[in-house]
């Protein structure tokens, strides 16, 4: 159960329900918006922010490749027993 109090997918309206639409779009086959993210979604603005950094951030080539950095999120997720 979250503690932050957020936005559900099916909830959402206005902004939040745009940023969401633009999440899902870029993410074809995500059944739902992973609540680490969800955790932004009263600031949609701020979500995108977020949302825009992490694609910089863990999807970018450099000095590690893409591979490299999913290879080390997944593992650090399983030592963590995080869904995501």
């Amino acid at each position: 159960m979250a503690r932050i109090r957020w936005v559900k997918e099916s909830e959402a309206t206005g902004d939040a329900a745009t940023a969401y639409e633009e999440w899902f779009a870029a993410n074809p086959g995500r059944p739902e918006v992973p609540g680490i993210l969800k955790c932004f979604s009263l600031r949609p603005d701020f979500f995108r922010d977020v949302v825009n950094m992490s694609d910089r951030v863990h999807f970018s080539e450099g000095h590690l490749s893409r591979r490299i950095k999913e290879m080390i999120a997944t593992l650090v997720s399983a030592l963590n027993l995080c869904p995501y």
